[in-house]
């Protein structure tokens, strides 16, 4: 096997950054799919849990959605919406929030709900669903996204879901439990908060990838890390692991 796309490196870069954890509040698309391989591959016991209800699900394929039927039945247990978000969720017992984004600013807020304005929007997204509940509660958040400039934008319009707000402390004011989103990876790099204006920083970027690149893409002056790093390339394991799993069918528990 040999080769990798964009998506398939971003990805694979999602995934191993659950090695280690105990246990992963997943959302649906691209964060689904990087939970599933980590279980896979750099952490099989991680537990994924899903807002349905679902606690330790391991699906034989992705799900489609968090009424799946594949997530009850391969779960270790099933309990109600409101003890998931008010007992496991809330009180901060869940490691890692895995979420998407329509769109992220420089400080790690994220929007879900529309573009342009609230009453007339040009264009009306999903919503919300569970993401503003566990990026407030989660113990850390983890965001995956496509780089692009409409994706990371200088400013949200909505904000859904809260980052770090409009900088240090806003969290800490709102009394949030969790830390906030630690990471944002895309299909150029990734970037992380910096620690003193919580502004998201390239720290990594993807091999073949050019800095200029990332700054094109992003909506903001980015800033890049002195330390800049190269992000390994997938293995002939993990690839084959993520096109099993994406393979309708394919993959196992």
């Amino acid at each position: 096997m040999s080769g990798w796309t964009a998506d398939e490196m971003m990805t694979v870069t999602a995934a191993r950054s659950l090695a280690g954890r105990t246990s992963c509040f997943v959302g649906i698309g691209l964060p689904s799919t990087a939970a599933n391989l980590a279980r896979r591959t750099s952490n099989p016991n991680l537990a994924l849990i899903y807002e349905s209800g679902a606690i330790g699900a391991k699906p034989t394929t992705l799900p489609l959605s968090i009424g799946d039927g594949e997530l009850g039945e391969t779960a270790d247990a099933v309990v109600s919406v409101p003890e998931i978000f008010n007992y496991w969720l809330q009180p901060g017992r869940v490691d890692v929030g895995f979420l998407g984004a329509a769109q992220v600013d420089r400080r790690g807020n994220i929007n879900t709900t529309v573009i342009g304005d609230y009453r007339s929007p040009a264009v009306r997204l999903p919503g919300a669903g569970g993401a503003p509940e566990i990026a407030a509660s989660c113990r850390e958040t983890i965001v995956v996204v496509r780089h692009r400039p409409r994706t990371l934008v200088d400013r949200l319009e909505f904000v859904t879901s809260l980052g770090f707000g409009d900088g240090p402390g806003d969290r800490a004011a709102l009394g949030l439990r969790g830390r906030g989103p630690i990471r944002l990876i895309t299909d150029l790099g990734v970037l992380e908060p910096d620690p003193s204006t919580c502004e998201l920083t390239l720290v990594s970027i993807h091999p073949g990838v050019e800095v200029e690149a990332v700054r094109a893409a992003t909506g903001w002056p980015l800033t890049v890390r002195a330390d800049l790093r190269v992000t390994e390339e997938p293995t002939v394991a993990e690839l084959a692991a993520l096109r099993s799993l994406t393979t309708r069918g394919g993959g196992v528990a």
